[in-house]
């Protein structure tokens, strides 16, 4: 599988919970095993990002910035 992205969802500017609910949404009709990058600037991303990936069961690829990576399940 290939760690180029699907999708880039661009939530800069955003504040919680925000690019996490723009995040869901936009992975809706994504296959499994889709790769998406968020962009969020948002500090609280931080810890909203990983916390998605963990309850909606997606691998939280890392973080780079205000650009999180994420493999959809």
């Amino acid at each position: 599988m290939s760690d180029t992205p699907d999708l880039v969802v661009d939530a800069l500017g955003l504040l919680c919970p925000l690019p996490v609910l723009r995040l869901r949404k936009r992975m809706t009709d994504l296959p499994p095993g889709a790769v998406v990058q968020l962009l969020a600037d948002d500090p609280a991303a931080h810890v909203d990002v990983p916390h998605f990936c963990a309850e909606a069961g997606h691998d939280f690829m890392g973080a780079t910035g205000t650009t999180f990576t994420l493999r959809k399940r």
